[in-house]
């Protein structure tokens, strides 16, 4: 079994084939998959998405990307949906210093926000960071250490900055990337990092793996994810998916 630590199932892409994508999923082997919020309204349809289907669970959060159109009013009612069944983490937040669609004050604002109510509400999160490695390194340093602080998601930087992000208590999360030929920066973080703090994710509908590679990505696909990962490691598949999958349960308390 696997488990899909990072999707956005209540995007558009989807919107013909959810139902039917969901049940095979859970056909072909995936134990859990979790879907992201990114603003409001994607949290609330992740909560939703969570209620209606057995193996889905919610994430809730400003995305960096939306940062610029959060009223802090909504994270309290972010907070309040915590309470619900389901709900396992705050995210997706974080600092995007490449395609800053909100400007990097907004972004620092928000994210420092979040990350205080997460802390509050004891939730593990799930951070965005490109492009912005030293910042989001500081801010969350500034949070302390601990046992299960939450995961970078979609990790992007070197094996130190992974080592140090592990330190502080987060898991790694590595994303289908990992199967393209020239992405030596995660091949060597996925080959390197302690297998008992890696977690592996779609970030569906992006960032299809090899061999769907400029497809759209679907919770399913994070097998080929974990098959490169244990090729890397020259390790078998099942030692990569029974760690992984007891690495987000564990995360993200999941039965």
């Amino acid at each position: 079994m696997l488990i899909d630590s990072h999707a956005h199932l209540d995007m558009p892409q989807f919107d013909d084939d959810r139902e039917e994508l969901i049940e095979r999923s859970a056909y072909g082997g995936l134990d859990h998959i979790l879907t992201v919020g990114t603003d409001l309204d994607s949290s609330l349809a992740a909560v939703k998405l969570a209620q209606q289907y057995n193996i889905v669970h919610a994430a809730v959060g400003y995305h960096p990307h939306n940062a610029q159109e959060c009223d802090l009013k909504e994270l309290d009612r972010l907070a309040q949906v915590t309470s619900k069944p389901k709900v396992v983490a705050w995210g997706e937040i974080g600092l995007d210093f490449f395609r800053r669609l909100s400007p990097p004050e907004e972004q620092l604002r928000v994210f420092s926000r979040q990350l205080e109510i997460a802390n509050d509400l004891k939730l593990p999160v799930i951070v965005h960071d490109r492009d912005a490695h030293k910042e989001v390194f500081a801010i969350l340093k500034k949070m302390g250490k601990g046992d299960k602080r939450g995961v970078i998601h979609c990790f992007s930087g070197d094996i130190d900055l992974a080592r140090d992000f592990i330190e502080l208590g987060y898991y790694i999360s590595i994303p289908g990337t990992v199967t393209y030929k020239k992405a030596s920066l995660v091949k060597k973080v996925a080959c390197d990092i302690p297998l008992e703090r890696m977690l592996v994710e779609t970030d569906a509908p992006f960032l299809a793996p090899v061999p769907k590679r400029g497809k759209r990505n679907e919770p399913l696909f994070v097998t080929y994810t974990a098959m490169e990962i244990a090729r890397i490691r020259n390790i078998e598949f099942e030692e990569v998916a029974r760690s992984t999958t007891q690495n987000a349960k564990d995360l993200f308390t999941l039965k």
